[in-house]
């Protein structure tokens, strides 16, 4: 399987765990195979560097820099050729896009409403919240078995 996971899902999972940081487990055991781009790790270290949660984050990993090596070495970073418009109200969210359209995904996990708004499945990419990915993940694992 392989998944992008949104910089939404990611902070979570880095600051208070829970169901998305099952998803970096998934990645950790070989489940899945997380991707991310240039443009995610710069909008994850930006979003990591906020007081509020930077601090929360040197409780748990030490540094911003350390979330993103320890990020960087579960997921694949890709640069996308192209970033097409397709989130008209948050053109950020294009880089989740492109990035999901160049791993050829499988799904692109997201919070976000814009996101999750586009429907599931957007260009043959299931989009889905944290929860929803991790119901997949084990549907798609238990066909397999």
């Amino acid at each position: 399987m392989r998944f992008v996971l949104d910089t939404d899902v990611v902070v979570s999972a880095l600051i208070w765990g829970g169901v998305p940081f099952r998803l970096l487990q998934a990645a950790a055991t070989g489940d899945v195979l997380l991707f991310t781009s240039p443009e995610l790790l710069d909008e994850l270290r930006d979003v990591l560097a906020r007081e509020h949660l930077a601090s929360r984050l040197a409780k748990k990993i030490s540094s911003v820099e350390r979330a993103i090596a320890l990020y960087g070495e579960l997921a694949i970073s890709i640069t996308p050729r192209s970033v097409p418009r397709v989130v008209l109200a948050d053109p950020d969210d294009d880089h989740v896009i492109a990035c999901a359209l160049a791993a050829r995904a499988d799904a692109l996990v997201s919070g976000d409403r814009h996101l999750l708004g586009l429907g599931s499945p957007w260009n043959r990419i299931a989009i889905l919240t944290a929860a929803q990915a991790i119901e997949f993940l084990g549907t798609a694992t238990s066909a397999r078995d």
